[in-house]
């Protein structure tokens, strides 16, 4: 026979214990939902870009999308901000678009931003395009990057080129095709308002944050099949452009290897004019590599390097020879033509800044007239030791000089012979020394009393 009170503490245990399951199954489900909803989110790789579309760009978008995959990140944001670049750097970029497996949103921003030229098409090629509020997206008319002016015909191909790959773009992403030839053929500009209400873009969007919330739910195309992207409360995942590539992108701005160049001309002209300096030929060759890689991602004009270094050629002509100023009026000239005609491109971002010809032009002239001249004067100066420092010096007999005797020069005594007479106590200058025996003449003679 069971007690009743044992019997009612058996029920009691059991009912807690089936609390207690009921408990650790709810948060059990819990987790796994919360899991399973970070696992759908996942996380977006943002690369935020400013600057000039050349192949530092194309490298680091490139390096961006191939670490999206090998993180298995649902999509990929690119935040632009670029007056428009090369046209070779563009299509790998848009090329990379357009075989992306994962999506590629481009958001140009922050807000003062643009996407101009070279911006346009790569924005348009995003699976998904947005933009920031006080952004613009236009001019993309193509300009020469080859020097001078392209004739009729060759404007006409290069216009119509770029026409038929920007409207191929926006045909195969749905977005207004009318207004993508114009922005090619007219340089038509808009804001991100009209860009929106146009369909050239997808969304407006204040920040990343918005910009997530925005996109969220939303189906977009890839070469794998269509993707729906769950963006909200995704892990935003900054990817930096890295130490190499700003270095690169630093060397590629021609203000930059417009000043290495002339760095590292002055520095090899100081290290030539000054033998054993050592420190100015280390710095000048150092820059002259370093220029020489930068000018080889710019359209350069090498009329227009030549020209510069022909300028610094006349300032060190003009501390070696008399030329009453012609030769540093023809090195100022030949300099200032030089720096106009290095890049042979019409585009803004191409050109050197007048803010960095003018104090380059007149600090060249300075250091190379002062190193130069400094180079010189050492050379023409008397020697100091040796036998040729002994020549022009004015010695006292020790004795009398007819014409064999000592003369003390320097706190030593010297065997001389006199071409005149001199008499003890006397002074003579040295005309020459022939081993360890002093010619001398005399230049002043001892009164009597």
């Amino acid at each position: 026979m069971v007690p009743i009170c044992s019997h009612q503490s058996t029920r009691w245990f059991l009912l807690e214990r089936a609390a207690t399951a009921v408990c650790r199954v709810a948060l059990g489900t819990a987790t796994l939902l919360l899991f399973l909803s970070n696992a759908q989110a996942g996380e977006v790789l943002v690369a935020t870009y400013e600057g000039v579309i050349n192949p530092v760009a194309a490298e680091y978008f490139h390096d961006t999308l191939a670490a999206a995959q090998s993180s298995s990140a649902q999509a990929v944001i690119l935040q632009l901000d670029t007056p428009g670049g090369l046209d070779t750097s563009m299509r790998l970029i848009v090329k990379d678009i357009t075989a992306s497996p994962i999506p590629v949103i481009v958001f140009v921003a922050p807000s003062g931003g643009r996407a101009a030229s070279a911006g346009v098409f790569i924005t348009m090629a995003a699976h998904i395009a947005a933009m920031a509020p006080g952004t613009n997206i236009g001019a993309a008319h193509p300009v020469a990057i080859g020097g001078g002016e392209m004739d009729k015909t060759m404007k006409e191909k290069v216009e119509n080129d770029a026409v038929a790959y920007i409207k191929s773009i926006a045909e195969q992403r749905g977005r207004n095709v009318a207004w993508a030839e114009d922005a090619v053929r007219k340089s038509v500009s808009v804001t991100e308002q009209e860009a929106l209400k146009l369909k050239i873009i997808d969304l407006v969007a204040d920040d990343l944050a918005t910009l997530l919330k925005q996109l969220h739910g939303r189906t977009v195309s890839v070469p794998g099949g269509p993707v729906t992207l769950a963006t909200e409360g995704a892990l935003i995942r900054e990817f930096p452009m890295g130490l190499r590539l700003e270095l690169l992108k630093a060397l590629s701005d021609p203000n930059i290897a417009y000043l290495l160049m002339t760095v590292g001309t002055i520095g090899i002209l100081a290290e030539l004019y000054n033998p054993g300096a050592i420190l100015p030929g280390i710095v000048g060759a150092i820059s002259l590599i370093l220029a020489f890689y930068s000018l080889q991602s710019l359209p350069v004009n090498y009329a227009g390097v030549l020209l510069f270094l022909l300028g610094i050629v006349f300032f060190i002509l003009e501390a070696t020879v008399t030329s009453y100023g012609l030769l540093a009026i023809g090195g100022v000239v030949s300099m200032l033509l030089g720096s106009l005609m290095l890049i042979k491109s019409d585009a803004e971002f191409f050109q050197i800044s007048w803010s960095v010809i003018i104090p380059v032009i007149a600090a060249t002239a300075a250091i190379s007239l002062f190193i130069v001249g400094m180079g010189v004067r050492a050379l023409r100066r008397s020697p100091l030791t040796g036998s040729e420092g002994m020549i022009g010096a004015i010695g006292i007999a020790k004795t009398a000089l007819q014409p064999d005797g000592k003369l003390m020069i320097h706190g030593e005594l010297w065997d001389a012979v006199s071409d005149r007479p001199v008499e003890e106590g006397g002074t003579a200058k040295v005309l020459r020394v022939e081993g360890l025996k002093l010619y001398v003449t005399p230049v002043f003679q001892k009164k009597e009393a």
